[in-house]
């Protein structure tokens, strides 16, 4: 896939955050501002991790079924 328009941009953003929101699920930390942070403060999604990653999944599942198509 090549990310060449903002929607796309959004999208890859999306997975890559949801993919450290995964890593920091089962306990893993980063370097910098965590996954978690950076989802509640930029998405406004209230709750704790799992909750967080749970409306992050289907933030990309709606997005990939063109229901949020900017």
């Amino acid at each position: 896939m090549i990310a060449d328009t903002p929607y796309k941009i959004e999208l890859y953003r999306l997975l890559c955050l949801r993919r450290n929101l995964r890593l920091e699920v089962v306990g893993l930390k980063g370097r910098g501002r965590s996954a978690y942070s950076i989802a509640k403060e930029e998405l406004g999604i209230k709750g704790n991790k799992q909750k967080v990653l749970d409306q992050v999944h289907e933030m990309i599942q709606s997005m990939k079924k063109g229901e949020i198509n900017e």
